[in-house]
């Protein structure tokens, strides 16, 4: 395509993985104010919240101008649209993590629940390390890793499945801990999501790489495989 196209399609790439690592760490920081109960923390996450917004429609703009005028071959052209794709989806990372943080600062520490924390701790490790994977998997192409983040996505959705009973079943004993087990609920639901976009963001790089869209969301394409996995895990462990 040219040196010109090149050198901006590198620098757009550039630009996407910033983003990514900084959607990673505003995971990370919203997650450790939730369970530390760390109000400044979560207000930092709030304050920093327009940053990846900018940073996606940057993105757009130099991806829509990069089309327009270097007219690029198919290949080409799928790595700039799943560029633009792909950045909504850490967008909404971001988006995820702000939530995180506004339940952090209201919520209810009194009635805090120790072992629900650590899970979102899990939870939350899980998530940048398939984020982390994801972001080196596009600047690869590497087909192989990208499956490997989708199958990891299992392991966040078994632990959402088995907190949200924990949570329900507290709420059944506890009424007064009602509001505070409701943020928890809000919390692993945002962790659960942002698993499911970073497993979209693993699509793109198959499609940068095969051509064709493909669902790899494991949650979706098995919707039983998730409550037999957490039987065959309770079975082995009886």
């Amino acid at each position: 395509m040219g040196v010109i196209f090149d050198e901006e399609l590198k620098k757009l790439r550039t630009r996407f993985m910033e983003m990514g690592i900084d959607a990673s760490e505003q995971i990370y920081k919203a997650a450790k104010a939730f369970t530390d109960h760390d109000s400044a923390l979560a207000r930092e996450v709030l304050a920093t919240d327009a940053q990846i917004n900018d940073e996606e429609i940057s993105l757009e703009k130099r991806a829509l101008k990069l089309m327009a005028l270097q007219q690029p071959l198919a290949s080409d052209f799928r790595k700039i649209i799943s560029i633009l794709k792909a950045s909504n989806d850490v967008e909404r990372l971001g988006d995820y993590a702000t939530h995180i943080a506004r339940s952090a600062i209201n919520f209810d520490k009194k009635n805090h629940n120790g072992e629900i924390e650590k899970e979102i701790e899990k939870m939350t490790e899980i998530v940048r390390q398939m984020l982390e994977k994801v972001m080196d998997a596009y600047v690869y192409t590497n087909e192989k890793a990208a499956y490997e983040v989708a199958d990891q996505d299992l392991k966040v959705d078994m632990i959402y499945v088995t907190e949200q009973k924990r949570v329900l079943a507290a709420m059944m004993k506890n009424q007064a801990a009602i509001p505070a087990l409701e943020t928890y609920m809000t919390v692993i639901r945002n962790l659960e999501r942002a698993g499911d976009h970073i497993v979209n963001l693993a699509e793109w790089v198959i499609y940068i790489g095969a051509g064709k869209l493909v669902e790899l969301n494991p949650g979706k394409t098995d919707p039983d495989l998730v409550k037999r996995k957490l039987g065959e895990a309770k079975w082995a462990m009886s």
